[in-house]
């Protein structure tokens, strides 16, 4: 490591895990050559040119790369229709606009992944006060399905289904922060399965850190949304902000109408320059998630190695982005946070501290130096300070300075845990 200083320990354990993650880089290869030239056939299929990359501004009527935009993701995720606008202000604001579009006073929504992921459930109305404006608020009945040993409960949810008529089982595609395995498209092809044989509900993915991560998206299987944020996957770490909505024609049109309002929809919305940059990052999509899948698997193989359990592991299949590091410790895991911070392009200088975030019930430490603030298809680093004291990774613009921050963490760590090492 000419430019960087790494024990020689800690650069046996990366030799010993890249050899041992070989086969896995591979896969990834292949599936990243194949949404690769999925995304440029739908940017030659709806003739993206120069001219959809200008700027609209006031209403946005008439934006035409707004609208060829539309077009083009939902072609690449296999869509009728999508929204993409960098108006989203997050990825819990775009869920939140979904759930509001389709959800009607006194309609059931049904969680079959268990209880959903932090920031979302005020936006349901769970174990936050009243008259806030959730969907309890508004008459919506929230009920769940838990896991069965971390995978979706089948029978439990045709049972619930059949008990209950339901307007929308919500599946969560990543773990969040759990140690629960990421569902796959066909898992959730399962659950859409159960789901049309007992009741007529829509079924919609709460998408986030999966997307070109298989070769297909969760609409391939059945679902009939899905919805995601563009400083993720999509974005290509490109996008400055922003969210999607994919899926069902009837469906996304109920959501622009709650994005702006009844009557104009996806109609108005300047786009005030920002095309181009949506664009590029839904391009450059699929390439940047292969470099931060093969990010995690690196650590994976590395912490691995070095005597910590992790998951999924190195060689199991991916269905995101994410990976879980149990570091046993807060100490050890406050070090791995500053160890990934060093290796960072931008506030390297940072030393992240446990702090109270707004949507979480912990004390949450983050390491993200990166050009998009909050980006997480750029390196990232976050954990709740709660047992069992895991961290939870992901992004990687590219592998080889992915790499670099994932050997300044993993040192880190190991010193915390380890003091000979000076």
């Amino acid at each position: 490591m000419s430019f960087f200083k790494i024990d020689p320990q800690i650069e046996a354990f990366a030799d010993n895990a890249s050899k041992k993650a070989a086969a896995a880089f591979a896969a990834i290869e292949q599936t990243t050559e194949y949404n690769q030239q999925k995304v440029l056939r739908a940017f030659i299929d709806k003739g993206v040119r120069e001219s959809h990359f200008a700027e609209s501004t006031g209403y946005g009527y008439g934006d035409a790369g707004r609208d060829t935009l539309d077009e083009v993701f939902a072609q690449a995720v296999g869509a009728e229709s999508a929204l993409v606008r960098h108006s989203f202000a997050c990825g819990t604001h775009t869920l939140t606009v979904a759930l509001f579009g389709i959800l009607r006073p006194g309609d059931v929504m049904l969680s079959v992944t268990g209880e959903p992921y932090d920031t979302i459930q005020p936006t349901i109305g769970l174990h936050s006060d009243a008259g806030r404006g959730s969907l309890r608020d508004f008459g919506v009945e929230y009920r769940q399905v838990a896991l069965r040993d971390g995978k979706p409960d089948l029978e439990a949810i045709r049972a619930a289904l059949m008990k209950t008529k339901t307007k929308l089982v919500y599946i969560q595609r990543s773990r969040g922060y759990t140690l629960r395995p990421s569902l796959s498209v066909e898992q959730i092809g399962e659950i859409v399965r159960v789901t049309r044989e007992c009741s007529d509900a829509y079924v919609m993915v709460d998408n986030c850190y999966g997307e070109f991560v298989q070769r297909t998206e969760p609409l391939s299987v059945g679902a009939d949304l899905i919805a995601g944020s563009l400083i993720k996957n999509p974005g290509g770490g490109l996008a400055k902000n922003g969210g999607y909505i994919a899926g069902r024609r009837e469906l996304v049109e109920l959501c622009a109408y709650r994005m702006t309002s009844p009557g104009l929809g996806a109609e108005v919305g300047a786009s005030l320059g920002m095309n181009r940059n949506l664009f590029m990052g839904l391009f450059h999509a699929p390439h940047v998630t292969g470099e931060a899948l093969k990010t995690a698997v690196f650590a994976a193989s590395l912490l691995s190695e070095m005597g910590y359990e992790v998951t999924p592991s190195f060689d199991e299949p991916r269905y995101d982005i994410i990976q879980a590091i149990l570091l046993r410790r807060p100490e050890t895991l406050i070090a791995f946070c500053r160890g990934l911070q060093s290796g960072s392009p931008v506030d390297s200088g940072a030393v992240p501290e446990p702090w109270d975030m707004p949507g979480y019930d912990s004390k949450v430490i983050m390491a993200a130096g990166a050009f998009i603030l909050g980006s997480s298809i750029e390196l990232s680093a976050d954990a709740p300070l709660r047992e069992p004291f895991a961290v939870w990774m992901q992004g990687g613009l590219n592998f080889h300075s992915g790499k670099i921050g994932v050997l300044l963490a993993a040192q880190e760590a190991y010193r915390a845990d380890n003091t000979c090492i000076d």
